[in-house]
């Protein structure tokens, strides 16, 4: 064990001045490689009679018409378009150049190059040493809290518009929370429990229902069977609200179920207009449990809270909630940018302000839609109804466009009944930008924005929705490469067709300009060398 652990440092150290060596040679070939082919060029212009060669092809190209040209332009234009094209699709779709991609993935490990530490790192850590980009599986994907129901919500929008509000990659995620929830000891199934965890893996929504029916069929009293119906069967919140009550009379001591249950009564009340009931129920929950803070009840308690306009009760759960050690989300962020705007928007004006400066209230209403601006800055642009909204995923992923999309979903009501706030976040929230350093190695306020979000958020949200990504991707240069190539190709397949025998003119004019050097380094090699010396050379 001793030799063979001794003898991987010196292995691996070899190894790596192997690869270095091979990246240090790489430069340095491709000019020496260019002087030999200079050099062979000259040396076998007489035996391989090249002059002969080169007369005999200027002849035949002088020989083609016009059309040739046009048809060489013309294709080479329809060439460049067409991959113009490609490009810019796979761009739209997965973000980036498919050549460069290509480039990246295969010819730069040839090279021995390794990744730019603009795409390697992200984050610096405490003594400044850079830290690596967190990867598509290290963005944590959270359950909405406020998901919609299926059969009664979800469901409505397919029957209206034809179009599927949830993507298949949403929905196993919730199949798998399901089954976590509700059967998670495997070891102790009971029939009926075997049944509801095929269930929850079902593509097909009868098939779930059917399984379900199937499990009451063995229990009458298979509390999970009916929390499937009342998400899925029920067409109305009413309903709903009827299965998960008798879901609750038969749950048990089970707390993952109890849990759920009376969280989704809740949002049952909440849905009818029985917000006071609502709001009991949750703080219920909360105090019954108070050590399930991930799943987040809060959200749900601020949401209704905001709908009575209890605002004092509002700011008491951000003074528990919204702490330095908690994780944050856009509600939290964004609803104490609410109550602090809503102080001072019913009288903000921004001529006053320029004129004036701003007052203590409202630089501190400013810096706190900059701190909820920083954490998501997808938000304003569904608040201020600059970007259409959808129905949102059951699951989002913090800081992304999906989270964005649930918050703006539930509390748009709430910032447009706060006189002038919107006037104030329409003000102000561009001004962020500023704030945060770029290219966002680091934060102000939070971590550097994470480089995962368009990825995951693709996967969240259906494919009809338009996913924003921040910051804005510049194009790639493949696409810029391949537009100019395309403009070019048709500029000179027209010049050519309209005036054949100017470009001619020109054609010979640009050849003869680019030759040039080679011609003046011929003249100075015969100049250096004795003419016996090439006598040889051509004779070998």
């Amino acid at each position: 064990m001793e030799d063979t652990t001794g003898s991987n440092p010196q292995s691996l150290g070899f190894t790596e001045k192997l690869k270095s060596w091979l990246s240090w040679s790489w430069t340095y070939v491709c000019f020496i490689w260019f002087g030999m082919v200079l050099i062979m060029i000259y040396v076998l212009w007489s035996p391989l009679k090249l002059q002969e060669t080169l007369t005999s092809a200027s002849v035949f190209l002088n020989t083609l018409t016009p059309k040739f040209y046009v048809a060489l332009t013309g294709t080479s234009s329809l060439i460049s378009g067409l991959i113009l094209i490609f490009e810019w699709w796979y761009f739209r779709k997965y973000g980036t150049s498919f050549i460069e991609q290509v480039s990246v993935s295969h010819l730069r490990p040839l090279l021995g190059g390794v990744e730019s530490s603009s795409t390697a790192g992200l984050f610096s850590s405490v003594n400044g040493e850079a830290e690596p980009r967190p990867s598509v599986s290290e963005c944590k994907v959270w359950r909405n809290p406020l998901n919609l129901f299926r059969g009664a919500e979800y469901n409505r929008y397919t029957w209206v518009t034809g179009k599927e509000p949830l993507t298949y990659y949403d929905m196993n995620l919730s199949a798998q929370d399901h089954q976590t929830f509700f059967t998670g000891d495997t070891q102790q199934l009971r029939p009926e429990d075997a049944v509801m965890q095929k269930a929850w893996r079902e593509r097909n929504p009868q098939a779930r229902i059917r399984a379900a029916y199937q499990a009451i069929e063995m229990n009458h009293e298979c509390a999970a069977a009916y929390v499937l119906l009342a998400e899925e069967e029920a067409t109305t919140i009413t309903e709903a609200e009827r299965l998960f009550k008798k879901a609750l009379s038969i749950a048990g001591k089970d707390i993952n179920l109890l849990v759920y249950i009376k969280r989704r009564l809740a949002m049952c009340a909440r849905k009818l207009g029985r917000i006071k009931e609502a709001v009991k129920m949750m703080r219920d929950l909360m105090k019954e449990f108070p050590l399930l803070g991930m799943l987040n009840i809060h959200e749900n308690l601020l949401e209704a809270l905001l709908e009575l306009q209890a605002y004092a009760d509002v700011q008491a759960v951000l003074a528990k909630y919204d702490d330095i050690s908690l994780p944050k989300s856009a509600t939290i962020c964004y609803t104490s940018a609410l109550l602090k705007a809503r102080a001072v928007s019913d009288k903000f004006s921004p001529e006053a302000a320029s004129r004036r400066g701003l007052s203590t209230a409202e630089m501190n209403a400013v810096e706190a839609i900059h701190r909820a601006v920083e954490f998501n800055p997808h938000v304003p642009k569904y608040l201020l109804e600059m970007k259409s909204l959808i129905l949102p995923p059951e699951h989002i992923l913090k800081r992304g466009d999906s989270e964005a999309v649930a918050y703006a979903f539930f509390h748009l009501q709430h910032w447009k009944r706060a006189e002038g706030a919107l006037n104030l976040l329409h003000c102000t929230w561009e001004g962020t930008f500023r704030i945060i350093p770029y290219p966002l190695e680091k934060g102000h306020l939070f971590y550097p924005y994470p480089g995962c979000t368009e990825t995951a958020d693709r996967e969240l949200l259906p494919s009809f929705h338009e996913v924003s990504v921040y910051p804005k991707k510049e194009l790639p240069f493949f696409i810029l490469f391949t537009a100019g190539l395309c403009s070019f190709t048709a500029m000179l397949a027209m010049l050519t067709h309209q005036f054949p025998e100017l470009m001619g003119v020109f054609a010979k004019a640009f050849f003869s300009t680019l030759f040039a050097p080679l011609g003046f380094f011929a003249d100075k090699m015969e100049s250096f060398m004795p003419s016996s010396f090439w006598h040889q050379l051509t004779r070998i």
